[in-house]
């Protein structure tokens, strides 16, 4: 086997690679053998099928498979052969047979080779800490979550929740997706447009209002984009939360007895802020260092490296037992060696951060998740 190679790009390369008729045609014989032994072929009896009427029925099939398998064999010997650092699986193009010979060539993505600037790097650094306002504001979160709503005959204010029918027109003509009936909003949660909740605040049941609003520019129905609209809003139930009582029945939820109480709730509740805390914080000085160096040095990423980074951030989600991702990384070599690669990862960070102008900054646990979740949507 022959091979030779050349870069395409910073992360690529090509393999030209020519494999000898001679090796084809041995494996194919091979098979035509071991395939003669167990065909069935009307007229033979089995194991007795003459090779070359196998050959006659089954050899051009025979032969592609033998050729699918020589270039997936030969592609990764060559990448060996040429010491590359491959990412990814390799993309095989111009198979032909010449010279009696098979050549093909592919094409590999290569790890990068990035000479860091570390020197002059300026990186936020930020530190939060959970405080009893935040405790007390997860608990209240837990109970809204389990809520009840109650009627009332007062107006419609934010954290209401409003039932109502709309029906929307735009210059005059409804349109698709424009009306709706016991359509329920709580007030305050942004799901409309702009304006449209805003328009509802300050209504009673039984009410009828017209409500002027315009579509977003970026709004996802193109023929909507930006155009002023008007919906008719009539109210039918206006409700308000009742929060649950933090009782033993709300304990036993979180699998609390009543003898040990709220205090052992919070305690709860604050140890996993904390872990979350501690987390978000380290997620944080993390993106925002490698944003850095991202920002000092032009590095060119391969796609199959973010592909990869994708499914390893959404692999965890198909598991509900936190076990089994550990099982499945000591049992899985590639896995594990991602497990390695983000300890490595962080040791790196910790060898830009003592190199690095950083600053410190202190910021509530609220405007810590905030940020991590416009990291995670962006």
């Amino acid at each position: 086997m022959q091979v030779t190679s050349e870069a395409v790009s910073g992360v690529a390369r090509r393999l030209n690679v020519s494999v000898p008729t001679s090796r084809i045609n041995e494996q194919f014989e091979a098979r035509l053998k071991r395939t003669a032994k167990t065909v069935k072929i009307n007229g033979f009896r089995q194991g007795k099928v003459p090779v070359n009427v196998v050959r006659r029925e089954y050899g051009a099939g025979i032969y592609q498979e033998v050729v699918n398998d020589i270039i997936r064999d030969t592609v990764f010997e060559a990448i060996q052969q040429e010491k590359i650092n491959a990412v990814g699986m390799p993309n095989i193009d111009k198979v032909e047979n010449k010279d009696d010979a098979l050549v093909y060539q592919a094409t590999v993505e290569v790890y990068p080779e990035v000479e860091a600037k570390f020197e002059g790097l300026e990186v936020s650094r930020k530190s939060s800490e959970v405080t009893d306002k935040d405790v007390d504001a997860m608990l209240e979160n837990l109970q809204k979550q389990r809520a009840e709503w109650t009627e009332t005959k007062g107006m419609a204010k934010k954290d209401m929740q409003v039932t109502f029918d709309f029906e929307g027109t735009v210059d005059g003509e409804k349109f698709e997706g424009g009306a709706a009936e016991d359509f329920k909003l709580v007030l305050g949660s942004g799901r409309m447009i702009p304006g449209f909740e805003d328009g509802i605040v300050g209504m009673k049941k039984g009410e009828e209002k017209v409500i002027d609003v315009t579509f977003p520019e970026d709004y996802q129905a193109e023929n909507l984009a930006g155009k002023a609209a008007q919906f008719k809003i009539t109210v039918k139930l206006v409700e308000k939360q009742k929060l649950p009582e933090i009782d033993a029945e709300f304990l036993k939820i979180f699998g609390l007895t009543e003898e040990e109480g709220v205090e052992k709730l919070k305690a709860d509740v604050r140890k996993n802020m904390e872990r979350e805390v501690k987390n978000g914080l380290r997620n944080q000085v993390k993106g925002a260092t490698f944003d850095a160096l991202v920002a000092a040095n032009d590095v060119e990423v391969p796609e199959s490296m973010l592909a990869q980074e994708i499914d390893r951030q959404h692999m965890a989600s198909s598991y509900e037992d936190p076990t089994e991702v550990i099982e499945y990384f000591k049992t899985d070599k590639q896995q594990r060696a991602q497990i390695e690669g983000v300890v490595l990862e962080d040791q790196v960070v910790d060898h830009i951060l003592a190199a690095a102008k950083v600053t410190d900054e202190v910021v509530s646990y609220q405007d810590l998740l905030k940020e991590q979740q416009a990291r995670q949507q962006g």
